[in-house]
């Protein structure tokens, strides 16, 4: 109690008259201050967003709803708005237009992730259809599906006959990432697929994928995934970059999976929430880059495997 009871009084009134005084003193505003202190990355972006989000100008906090399209025009309003002379700090514009690049993008990110999410799988869209016979013959080469509804699916880890019915809660976004992964990391989708095959340690590759897209998109709703994009995304973050997200949670949670040497899957959900408490922790520290170290197939672009 007594912690937020502080942080309304920092956040209300001492942090107003801190700020000024420190102006005074460095002839700098608090946004000079963080992009001229810390290195282009999460920290740096982090504390400008904080900045914005708790000023007392308008002009400041409107920023974080802004356009990409009016993001030139809204720096120049911060510019303007801060008195920030650019002969005497050249280097401040960039600094801050990356910094809301970054934080605006992030919102825009959510935005498609969560359209994609809504779009239900239709055996009538032909596109839905040949993505879901892609991810098999993606996995399956040398195995000729039988028919489009077929135990085969089962091969993979769907549980039914058809895999629909197991896109209800991630609709075409669990379809989505699990081809892509699939496709632009080839070689590890089948290694995640023959351990998830394994007599002993086994379990459903095709519904742990799904479950781990959920993972992915709380992670992403919630805004913990913000150091992540912070750090390795420089511009504005794309669907292609939250492809290779999920990528990296589906190989790691693998490793993670058969390291433990669970006795059953019936323990899945207790070793999904240590996996999922260890990403959170790994998404507090400041460097923290949840990529694959594993580069792309090197002959395919990087595009959504929705986009044909």
């Amino acid at each position: 109690m007594l912690g937020y009871i502080w942080q309304y009084v920092y956040a209300s009134f001492l942090r107003y008259w801190l700020k000024w005084v420190v102006r005074q003193v460095s002839g700098k505003c608090e946004l000079q201050r963080i992009c001229a202190g810390f290195q282009p990355g999460a920290t740096r972006t982090s504390k400008t967003e904080y900045s914005l989000q708790f000023s007392k100008n308008k002009v400041l906090r409107s920023s974080l709803q802004t356009s990409r399209d009016n993001l030139e025009q809204c720096v120049d309003h911060i510019v303007q708005a801060k008195n920030v002379k650019p002969q005497k700090d050249p280097l401040f514009r960039k600094s801050l237009h990356t910094c809301l690049l970054q934080i605006t993008g992030y919102a825009s990110l959510y935005t498609c992730v969560e359209d994609l999410r809504k779009e239900t799988f239709s055996s009538d869209n032909m596109e839905h259809e040949d993505m879901l016979l892609k991810l098999w013959k993606l996995l399956m080469p040398t195995v000729k599906l039988e028919s489009r509804v077929t135990k085969q699916w089962g091969d993979i880890g769907f549980q039914g006959d058809d895999p629909k019915t197991d896109f209800r809660g991630m609709g075409m976004l669990g379809l989505t990432n699990l081809v892509f992964f699939s496709e632009h990391y080839t070689e590890e989708a089948r290694q995640v697929l023959s351990h998830a095959n394994h007599p002993q340690l086994g379990y459903s590759y095709a519904i742990v994928g799904i479950n781990l897209t959920e993972m992915a998109y709380s992670l992403l709703k919630s805004g913990d995934l913000k150091p992540h994009f912070y750090n390795t995304v420089t511009g504005n973050p794309e669907l292609h970059h939250f492809h290779h997200l999920y990528c990296y949670l589906a190989y790691e949670f693998d490793k993670f999976w058969v390291a433990s040497k669970p006795q059953s899957i019936m323990e899945f959900n207790h070793y999904r929430e240590k996996f999922h408490s260890q990403v959170k922790i790994s998404l507090h520290e400041p460097g923290v880059a949840l990529t694959l170290t594993c580069p792309p197939n090197s002959n395919l672009p990087i595009a959504d495997p929705g986009v044909m």
